[in-house]
């Protein structure tokens, strides 16, 4: 499990998070929303070790994360930034073959090559493996980012606003396969969401922040409430069960 206790970070004299004291689960799907601002891809880099701690500590199965070699930890936990971009032009497969340095030491093995075919395969990606990221569309880049993420195979799976750019159905299809993956090996997947709705239909547990605190966390059918969408996001939603969910609706 991962383990933070009065977890902080400022920038200069603004706080970002803010005394975080929080458990997450060895497996499935925990996502953390909030309105911008509220800390959620900080306190996720500081989870992934992209972001110091200014203050507390985080534990990832009994490893501290300041303190771990980045390569023992990058065998555990696996990390998507929200801003991914790379300078060097690669192929999707280049891309996805990244995933897997962390176990080959850049001297890929047949084990390293089934892992990257299943991740292209994962994501739909194959008829583009050999096709540069300059000359893809941004939903299928972040696809290609996904992949590598998910090439690397870990326990842990970090995702930073992972629907960035794809189409609805490519949303869908992402948020079904991360679910999928949490069932059937037991990885734990924690993403930040904007979209309220994908993380009552496919989170175990869904963290709501605000201004750099947790401020509910829970299953969906205690957190998509009416009372608790307002605290959160200040905004008003009718919230409606569609089958066995609580669906949000916020429009006039």
């Amino acid at each position: 499990m991962i383990e933070l206790h009065e977890v902080g970070k400022r920038y200069g004299d603004t706080i970002v998070v803010d005394g975080v004291t929080l458990t997450l689960p060895r497996g499935g799907i925990t996502a953390l929303i909030g309105p911008n601002g509220a800390g959620k891809s900080s306190l996720l880099g500081m989870i992934g070790r992209l972001v110091p701690p200014g203050s507390g500590s985080i534990v990832v199965d009994g490893l501290d994360v300041t303190r771990t070699p980045g390569a023992e930890l990058a065998r555990r936990l696996s990390i998507l930034r929200q801003d991914n971009s790379t300078s060097a032009r690669l192929t999707v497969r280049d891309l996805v073959s990244f995933g897997r340095f962390p176990f080959s030491r850049g001297r890929p093995t047949p084990e390293d090559a089934a892992h990257v075919a299943r991740a292209l395969g994962l994501l739909d990606l194959e008829p583009l493996a050999e096709r540069f990221l300059d000359e893809l569309s941004g939903g299928q880049r972040q696809r290609a980012f996904i992949a590598m993420v998910l090439c690397q195979d870990t326990d842990y799976v970090l995702l930073d606003e992972p629907l960035n750019n794809l189409d609805m159905k490519h949303a869908r299809i992402t948020m079904k396969l991360l679910k999928s993956l949490a069932e059937s090996s037991g990885k734990a997947v924690i993403l930040v969401l904007h979209d309220v709705n994908f993380a009552a239909c496919h989170a175990d547990l869904i963290v709501a922040m605000r201004e750099g605190r947790i401020v509910h966390s829970g299953p969906p059918a205690a957190i998509m409430t009416m009372d608790v969408m307002r605290e959160v996001f200040d905004m008003e939603m009718d919230i409606r069960l569609v089958g066995d969910r609580r669906i949000a609706f916020y429009f006039d």
